[in-house]
């Protein structure tokens, strides 16, 4: 056992991931660190064996090779799978029974940052644990013991696991931009046995991200995408993020599908085979949402913001399907329960396959909803949350109708509004939508003045669009 402590930057433990500049808030000295943390707290816990993948960024090699040192210096048998998108070291993580499993990706961040996501004993390691953490580095107590470093190979079985869920015969005419990321070679690899008519864009891995920022939950990132569907007459377009734990997705007519209303297509799938599920969604969803699954015969559930959390709370109560306005999309329905895009996708297409539906007409099925996206102000961080609770404690002294799950949902005026502490950011999220534009600017209009009785002036809502 030896001991010499290591200080992470301050601003790299995040609540759900690791994360930083490379060179400057992170280093190869922060993932050897981290193998050697996460592989004590590991072994301690009696595990062997670790699974380790890496995204297509210019860092991520030599950080994934010093974090394997690091874990396989305390004792761990570390499978290295190579570049891949990160549900991939969740898939293997997950039947090689490894008790660790970590991917070196800075997901949907620019190209100068990186970090890690991480699995113990395949359940989300977040929050208080990455605290927990970064005191044991502090500390220095690594265990030391006699580990291996081995390459194996995995994308095979995880692409045939995938398509085991594709049930149709036939296929759709999709487009498809995986931006440059992680999951470029298993794309074409799943596409070579997937039906279809598929059209690829920036498959190419490149860490520089030279077509546009991968994130597909930003409208301008979708318009390559979008011009391709329209130009192709193609019946839908589907993109990943950095990672390919996201998805976007454009419908035939070129209109972003965005994630709440991708829950509510999925949703009619799982609950004609599982009636009466719970269906989770994230407190920004539209109200639409939680209508269309009490509709469908299902439980709609609403969480907390978060994918860690979100995963954790569909272990709790059983969820099959679960989802966030970010794109990240949980299946446990025939699958796993981690959110997978490019599963996601197989699923999505199978579906519109079976159902004979169009993507774009069951779009057009769902009650039309006039609302903001997420408009994020900027505020000290030590104050964010303070900021939030003193607008609860006014809204629920009002007796509105309030949920405050995260942060506060208020139900007023025909609509709702919702404000709540980023927990990544130094700022305050908020989220209007109603049945028409006059509703909605009254709701802007309330979130204005309850920020400003709460001490924060000049609060812009305005300039935003809606979906």
């Amino acid at each position: 056992m030896s001991v010499k402590g290591h200080r992470f930057h301050p601003s790299i433990l995040r609540e759900y991931d690791i994360r930083g500049i490379v060179g400057r808030t992170l280093t190869t000295s922060d993932a050897l660190a981290l193998g050697r943390t996460l592989g004590t707290i590991s072994v301690a816990a009696g595990g062997r064996v670790a699974v380790v993948g890496y995204d297509g960024r210019h860092s991520s090699p030599m950080l994934e090779e010093e974090l394997c040192r690091g874990l396989a210096s305390c004792g761990l048998f570390v499978l290295r799978i190579g570049l891949c998108p990160t549900p991939m070291v969740y898939f293997a993580a997950r039947v090689l029974n490894a008790s660790v499993g970590v991917m070196v990706t800075g997901s949907h961040n620019p190209p100068e940052y990186n970090g890690f996501k991480m699995v113990l004993n395949n359940k989300p390691f977040y929050g208080e644990n990455i605290t927990r953490l970064g005191e044991q580095a502090m500390r220095g107590v690594w265990v030391s013991g006699a580990g291996g470093v081995v390459d194996v190979e995995a994308s095979d079985a995880y692409v045939a696991r995938m398509l085991n869920d594709y049930t149709s015969k036939s296929g759709l005419r999709v487009a498809w931009d995986p931006g440059n990321g992680s999951s470029g070679n298993i794309l074409i690899k799943m596409l070579r046995r997937m039906p279809g008519d598929h059209t690829v864009i920036n498959e190419r891995v490149d860490g520089s991200f030279p077509a546009h920022h991968p994130d597909p939950t930003v409208e301008k990132n979708l318009e390559q995408l979008r011009d391709i569907v329209l130009s192709e007459k193609c019946d839908l377009g589907i993109a990943f993020d950095g990672d390919a734990d996201r998805i976007g997705v454009i419908d035939g007519k070129g209109r972003v599908i965005w994630g709440d209303q991708l829950l509510a297509i999925l949703a009619r799938d799982v609950l004609s085979a599982m009636p009466g599920s719970s269906i989770i969604a994230d407190v920004k969803a539209s109200q639409v949402l939680f209508d269309e699954i009490a509709r469908l015969g299902g439980k709609p559930k609403m969480s907390p913001t978060g994918h860690s959390i979100i995963k954790s709370r569909m272990a709790e109560i059983s969820s099959p399907l679960a989802g966030e306005m970010s794109g990240h999309i949980f299946m446990a329905d025939k699958y796993y329960g981690y959110d997978d895009a490019l599963y996601v996708a197989v699923r999505l297409v199978d579906y519109l396959v079976r159902s004979g539906e169009s993507i774009a007409d069951i779009r057009d099925s769902l009650p039309e909803m006039i609302n903001t996206p997420e408009i994020r102000i900027e505020v000290p961080d030590e104050e964010k949350f303070d900021i939030v609770d003193r607008v609860k404690e006014r809204v629920k002294a009002a007796n509105l109708d309030v949920n405050d799950i995260d942060g506060v949902r208020v139900n007023e005026g025909g609509g709702w509004w919702l404000l709540r502490a980023s927990n990544t950011q130094n700022c305050l999220v908020v989220r209007c939508e109603a049945t028409d534009q006059d509703v909605l600017e009254t709701l802007k209009g309330r979130v204005v003045e309850e920020l400003e009785k709460a001490g924060v002036a000049d609060a812009d809502l305005e300039n935003s669009a809606g979906h």
